[in-house]
């Protein structure tokens, strides 16, 4: 059984506060053509969507980006047309916060998709080289079969964007696929 974990793809990460740009646009109609897809094929989906709290001083991420994903704001909201087919399909679509990189780090994700004999993760959103990374290696150490969907990820950072699509194949022996 297989997944799809929609990592950030927000306005605060496409064209807000923390923006990845044009690479992030481009991937609108990719990001929500999969989601539909999966959602269609009754498979599960999970959107895992960054939350931030307004002048938390201890969080680690603060010394790195400047804010972004605050609880409550526009910012925090899916990107585009991907806003419209989570609103469709809602109540087919698993909601997640998560405070780290990583969609398994102080989450329940991983409970989650043990529960529904799940094995296979694909990945799609934003960043490639960050929380798409890390969510990946955290797949990796925790036993799921990984495909990332290269067509549907993007970076600010090209250079980290085309290194991590190399460590997802030759370190974590993760499919990457373009259809």
């Amino acid at each position: 059984m297989k997944a799809l974990i929609v990592i950030d793809y927000t306005n605060d990460f496409v064209d807000g506060k923390l923006p990845v740009g044009e690479p992030g646009i481009a991937i609108e109609e990719r990001i929500a053509g999969l989601t539909e897809r999966f959602v269609s094929n009754g498979d599960y989906v999970v959107m895992a969507v960054d939350l931030h709290d307004e002048n938390d001083s201890y969080h680690p991420e603060n010394s790195l980006f400047p804010p972004h994903n605050i609880r409550g704001t526009e910012g925090r909201a899916l990107y585009g047309r991907l806003k419209d087919v989570y609103a469709e399909h809602e109540s087919a679509i698993y909601w997640m916060d998560k405070t780290r990189y990583s969609a398994f780090a102080g989450t329940d994700l991983a409970i989650r998709l043990r529960a529904r004999g799940i094995t296979e993760l694909h990945l799609i959103g934003v960043c490639t080289d960050i929380c798409v990374l890390h969510t990946a290696v955290d797949a990796y150490n925790l036993g799921f079969d990984i495909v990332v969907h290269e067509d549907a990820v993007a970076s600010f950072d090209m250079a980290g964007h085309d290194w991590a699509l190399g460590h997802f194949k030759t370190s974590l022996g993760a499919k990457v696929v373009k259809e």
